[in-house]
């Protein structure tokens, strides 16, 4: 299994050019490139060569990832830059209101002040989230507080965060956030069938997710804070991908663990495993926990070192935050000027 995913393997005649898909808001439909995943039969043969997962191996690579670079001065400021290019600027929280999500996607929509902007020299560029992520009550709000800013909206359905509503009231949420304008779907899981090995189960729902969600992407959702072993996460990741998900996503942030590097590594390698094995690109989501700007150049290094450049570009790759854009917005100035900033002076929303 080769380390990384290089450019030139792109170049396979399994990749075929994505059908035009813009978000919701976008001004004019851009196609990335980058052939959607269709899904494959769940091999079971396949899932079992992953079963064996080396948690003290992964932890070491981990520790040696977050070791061997040292980013600093302009380079950081550039990676900070490319950390909220794919993020995922998030509020799920239960007292959201409409004016809150409205706050939100105006910070979304100009995610510094004009000062750091000018100052980075990157006035014009148009640097941003890559979505806005939030319940489904609040998507129509967000798509119009968005329109013909090329953010995408993201809506979290399925009985979010548990996940144990009947199937067919968790499709009517999905069908319902595609109407209303989200273009990015993110579902979660009933942990309860991965625990109990029902993966046939588990890979049928999935597909019934993906074809409720039409032309909107698909965001698996794990818990991995809640599926207790690397190898539970593991299978989990590769039944979600066999069942067509666009993007893999570790957590909903609302366990009591969330995103950890080790983690994100197995996650990583599934996907590896499954583009060597069908030729298709995954994306691959980190959310819960990632809030300083530190964090985010950690998962960033990891994603550049084992999948390679490819999945440095929000089409496979975003950072599930709310709170990660203000440290980010602070080492920049940091970087600009020699101090920090309080936090009151990158209110989010």
């Amino acid at each position: 299994m080769s380390s990384t995913i290089r450019e030139t393997d792109l170049g396979t005649s399994k990749i075929t050019p994505l059908p035009a898909r813009a978000a919701a808001n976008a001004p004019m439909p851009q196609a990335h490139g980058i052939a959607r995943n269709p899904g494959m039969r769940l091999d079971l043969g396949f899932m079992e060569s992953m079963r064996g997962v080396n948690r003290s191996a992964l932890e070491r690579r981990v520790a040696s990832l977050t070791k061997r670079r040292s980013i600093k001065a302009d380079n950081q400021a550039a990676w900070l830059l490319r950390a909220v290019a794919c993020m995922d600027l998030t509020t799920l929280n239960s007292n959201d209101t409409e004016q809150r999500v409205r706050r939100l996607c105006a910070k979304a929509v100009n995610p510094f002040r004009r000062d750091i902007v000018e100052g980075l020299g990157i006035t014009g560029e148009k640097i941003r989230p890559a979505a806005v992520c939030v319940y489904h009550p609040f998507v129509a709000t967000a798509v119009e507080a968005l329109r013909g800013s090329g953010v995408h909206v993201a809506a979290v359905s399925t009985a979010f965060p548990h996940g144990l509503a009947p199937l067919s009231t968790r499709l009517q949420e999905i069908e319902a956030s595609v109407r209303d304008g989200a273009d990015e779907i993110d579902v979660v899981i009933p942990r309860g069938l991965v625990f109990a090995a029902k993966w046939q189960e588990l890979y049928n729902e999935i597909v019934s997710m993906r074809a409720a969600c039409g032309e909107a992407h698909l965001k698996v959702i794990l818990g991995t804070g809640d599926l207790a072993t690397l190898r539970n996460v593991m299978l989990a990741s590769m039944v979600a991908m066999m069942a067509g998900a666009d993007f893999i996503k570790t957590s909903t942030g609302k366990e009591s663990v969330n995103a950890t590097l080790p983690v994100g590594l197995a996650m990583v390698r599934a996907i590896r495993a499954y583009f060597e094995e069908t030729g298709y690109l995954i994306g691959f989501k980190p959310a819960g926990g990632i809030s300083t700007a530190k964090a985010s150049l950690d998962w960033l290094v990891l994603m550049k070192e084992e999948l390679g450049r490819p999945w440095l570009e929000p089409e496979l790759f975003r950072f599930g935050a709310s709170s990660l854009l203000t440290d980010i917005e602070r080492q920049l100035e940091h970087h600009l000027t020699g101090h920090y900033s309080a936090n009151h002076r990158h209110a989010m929303a």
